[in-house]
């Protein structure tokens, strides 16, 4: 059975902010708050952590997961980003959007279709997911608590507890966050193109 922490909102708990990246470094899968919605995590190299989250939402290997980052630097380090690109994500980040870039070489090839060669990646909105990613100190590869069948994410920590707590190793009760996805966009050529409308603006695209 699953961990449960709360967190505080505003003023995250470093003692429990520790143990989840531990949980993280140790191979677990964690529930965690964003500025969109909850999110399972789990490290970016951790080829079964990522078995497991497949098999939580239960989507094939085609399916695109996002690294949450920390900063822009870090989405440097993954992401092939012109000067163009840099200047809308510093305008956008952080917030509730998902870009998808060319990767780098640093990011997993088990993590990558294998015809498009790109990544999603995005900084939270959130205290609490970026003290995760500052303690973790790199991306953490990151999907929508969205289950299947479902159409909205699950928003209540307790419900995840008794729906999901066999499945993951930490739910972090952070409080409400909303059960709105990203809105993405794709950062490939020159012109950025919504791919889906969410919780972030998209009217200046």
């Amino acid at each position: 059975m699953a961990q449960f922490f709360q967190i505080h909102p505003d003023n995250p708990q470093n003692r429990l902010i520790n143990q989840a990246v531990d949980i993280v470094h140790g191979g677990g899968i964690i529930v965690y708050p964003t500025d969109s919605s909850y999110a399972l995590g789990c490290h970016i190299g951790d080829k079964s952590a990522l078995q497991r989250m497949r098999r939580i939402r239960r989507v094939d290997d085609t399916h695109d997961f996002t690294l949450a980052c920390r900063d822009l630097s870090e989405i440097a380090t993954y992401a092939k980003i012109d000067n163009n690109q840099y200047r809308i994500l510093k305008a956008y980040t952080p917030g509730a959007y998902t870009f998808i870039n060319k990767a780098t070489k640093q990011v997993p090839k088990r993590l990558l279709h294998d015809k498009k060669k790109t990544i999603g990646i995005r900084i939270p909105d959130n205290k609490i997911a970026l003290a995760l990613l500052e303690a973790l100190g790199e991306p953490m590869l990151t999907s929508t608590l969205l289950l299947p069948g479902d159409e909205y994410p699950l928003t209540d920590p307790y419900e995840m507890k008794d729906l999901i707590g066999q499945d993951v190793d930490l739910i972090i009760d952070g409080g409400y966050c909303g059960m709105e996805e990203t809105s993405m966009i794709n950062l490939e050529e020159d012109t950025p193109e919504i791919l889906r409308v969410g919780l972030g603006d998209v009217s200046n695209f």
